[in-house]
C-alpha cells in the first residue's frame, strides 16, 4: 500500500508540474522611457548662487521635479571655477580655498527635493570679493548608485558622458 500511495503521489506530482494552461492575452505596452547606460538614468541640474548676509551665507535649491532622486542614489556637487578656451572646468565639492591663514569652503547637503549650498571656514564671507559669492554656478548630478560604483564621480565630464547627459537644465 505505501509503494502505491508514492507511486500514486509521484504520477500527480508530475501531471502537475507538466500541465500548461493558456497563455492568455500579452498584457499593454509599457510607457516609453528615457535610455540610459545600461538602463540606469541619471540626471544633472545647474544653479546659479549668490551668498550673502541676509542669507546667511547659504542658498536651498530645489530639485526640478522632473528629477527622482532615490535612496540609493549618488549624489554629487561640483563648482565652476573657471573657462579654459570655452572649456568648462568644474571642481566637486566640498572645495577649500586658503587666504593665508583664512580658509574658505564651499559644501552643500541635501535632501530628497533640494540641495543646499553653503559657505563655511574662518575668512570673514563680508570682505571677500564678489567673485567667490556672487553668481556662483553650481551642477549637480544624480546618479544611480551601481553606475556610481563603476566611474569617477569626482569628474562631471565622465559622470556625464557615463549617463550619456548631453545638455543640463538651469534652476533658479
Amino acid at each position: 500500500m505505501k509503494k502505491v500511495s508514492t507511486l500514486l503521489l509521484a504520477f500527480l506530482t508530475l501531471l502537475f508540474i507538466s500541465c500548461e494552461g493558456d497563455p492568455g492575452p500579452p498584457g499593454p505596452p509599457g510607457f516609453d522611457g528615457v535610455d540610459g547606460a545600461d538602463g540606469l538614468i541619471g540626471s544633472v541640474f545647474e544653479a546659479e548662487v549668490t551668498f550673502n548676509a541676509a542669507n546667511e551665507y547659504q542658498t536651498l535649491v530645489t530639485i526640478p521635479t522632473s528629477i527622482e532622486v532615490f535612496d540609493t542614489d549618488v549624489v554629487t556637487a561640483y563648482v565652476l571655477t573657471d573657462v579654459d578656451n570655452g572649456v568648462d572646468i568644474w571642481e566637486p565639492l566640498p572645495r577649500t580655498l586658503f587666504f593665508g591663514s583664512e580658509i574658505l569652503l564651499y559644501g552643500y547637503d541635501f535632501t530628497f527635493s533640494d540641495v543646499n549650498f553653503f559657505l563655511d571656514g574662518t575668512v570673514d564671507f563680508a570682505g571677500l570679493d564678489p567673485i567667490y559669492t556672487d553668481g556662483v554656478i553650481f551642477r549637480v548630478a544624480v546618479i544611480p548608485a551601481d553606475l556610481a560604483s563603476r566611474i569617477n564621480t569626482s569628474d562631471i565630464n565622465e559622470v556625464m558622458g557615463a549617463m550619456n547627459i548631453k545638455s543640463v537644465e538651469r534652476v533658479r
